[in-house]
């Protein structure tokens, strides 16, 4: 019989992020593109860095429906038309708009980019906005609103912002707006802040896919080199957000006879020009709550069975960010659960077993290139970057410094973060600096959840 020999099990090659070309068009767009070959789908991307604290107070959420009605005809189609064009050149398109800004999608057949970039040119610069379908958004994000309130994991993140952020700062109410001010929005609205806002100036088009044969920088040019540049912006994403000084409490939302209860927990976290490093905070994230095999799923999920699995992760804005825990409970072990979960989560004070730095580098870096592998991923990051101030050359540089992080750094960033957000300081009782929300029955778990001593506990009923 003959034997083969085991093969050896070499350690991956060094993967980086694939490398841009950038153009600065003259009206003020920054163009980046990709070459991916053999992603025959390209990917179009823009993101203008309109944050939300640009909308007027009184009209809150008329960005979401400016996005929203922004492909509901232009001024050479109807909606139905304009439809029926991008289903004909085989265009998937959307647009949203987030803390950060902006950002519109168009994905397309290879051979059909030079048309869908004239349609892309139509929806940003010559948008209808009929009456009747701004309308119709209108009530569609009415409904919306009353959806949210009544999922519980919706409900507990408006009401963790608005105990977090002071009442001032935008980010404690909703990105799409209250039933209040969405309520007033009108067609004229909409215009004015489509004038205002949705400019060239400082905007960032990222293109990816097999770009062998295009000139994707003429073709840019010609569909949106005639897009009004506008006055150069006067960005407030680089502002410290403002926090409530009370934010260090517990709020239960009462959902009367509640079978499970929506947690969440978070702190004041860094954002990516941290000192010491931007690369080990999704490492902490991911030992402490990132994956099934966390800390908190090892307790609350496998040996307790309280939970199907919560997640922890580090969010970073351009300034600043912060430090979520979410997921639901067994309604029976509420107050047990937010005990067990704030001590996993400032366990990390104690330090990190060189496993869990490991398995945290590992996961990250080594699953990099299958979370890069498409089009549409590249031009994502490109415009996640974009709209924090970065290029892609951070993604690389990054995944560069996370190969070097070990138990030192793990636990010199922890330590660095629990300072900074108040928590989990040597010496003090448990709990602290913490913002809690739990969306349950008040009734059953007030009581107890104050007999823990985490923090002052109120109620608050929908």
């Amino acid at each position: 019989m003959t034997s083969v020999a085991r093969p050896e099990v070499a350690p991956p090659p060094q993967w980086s992020f694939p490398d841009a070309v950038s153009h600065d068009l003259p009206n003020g767009i920054r163009l980046v593109t990709y070459d991916v070959p053999g992603q025959y789908v390209i990917s179009v991307r823009l993101g203008l860095p309109v944050p939300i604290s640009a909308e007027p107070r009184e009209s809150e959420g008329v960005a979401t429906i400016m996005a929203r009605t922004m492909d509901e005809g232009t001024a050479e189609h109807s909606a139905e038309e304009l439809a029926r064009l991008l289903e004909r050149k085989g265009v998937s398109y959307g647009a949203g708009v987030g803390e950060s800004g902006l950002t519109l999608d168009l994905d397309v057949v290879k051979g059909n980019l030079e048309p869908a970039l004239d349609l892309l040119r139509q929806i940003i610069t010559e948008p209808a906005f009929p009456d009747n379908e701004v309308a119709r958004q209108v009530r569609t994000r009415l409904a919306e609103i009353d959806q949210e309130r009544s999922i519980p994991g919706h409900r507990a993140a408006l009401e963790w912002v608005a105990t977090f952020y002071a009442d001032e700062e935008r980010g404690s109410r909703p990105t799409g707006g209250s039933r209040e001010t969405v309520s007033r929005i009108t067609k004229e609205d909409v215009v004015a802040f489509h004038a205002e806002h949705v400019i060239a100036s400082g905007t960032t088009v990222a293109v990816a896919g097999d770009l062998t044969g295009l000139d994707v920088r003429a073709l840019v040019e010609d569909a949106l080199g005639g897009w009004r540049r506008g006055p150069d912006r006067a960005s407030s994403l680089s502002r410290v957000a403002t926090l409530a000084e009370d934010r260090g409490r517990i709020v239960i939302v009462d959902r009367p006879g509640s079978v499970q209860t929506e947690i969440v927990v978070g702190a004041p976290g860094p954002d990516r020009s941290v000192e010491g490093g931007w690369a080990p905070y999704p490492v902490i994230g991911f030992v402490l709550g990132g994956s099934p095999n966390a800390r908190i799923d090892a307790v609350l999920r496998e040996e307790k069975g309280y939970t199907y699995g919560i997640r922890s992760s580090f969010r970073p804005r351009r300034t600043g960010g912060v430090f979520l825990t979410s997921g639901s409970v067994r309604a029976d072990s509420t107050a047990e659960s937010v005990r067990l979960l704030v001590e996993i989560l400032e366990s990390g004070r104690h330090g990190f077993s060189e496993r869990e730095v490991r398995s945290g580098v590992d996961f990250i870096g080594k699953t990099a290139p299958g979370r890069y592998a498409t089009a549409d991923a590249v031009a994502d990051e490109a415009i996640n970057m974009a709209l924090d101030g970065r290029s892609t050359e951070f993604t690389t540089a990054n995944l560069r410094d996370l190969e070097r992080v070990d138990r030192v750094r793990l636990d010199e960033a922890f330590e660095r973060f629990a300072a900074d957000a108040g928590v989990a300081r040597p010496g003090q009782s448990t709990g602290g600096g913490w913002t809690i929300v739990l969306v349950g029955d008040a009734a059953s778990h007030r009581s107890a959840i104050e007999d823990l001593g985490l923090a002052p506990v109120t109620v608050v009923r929908d």
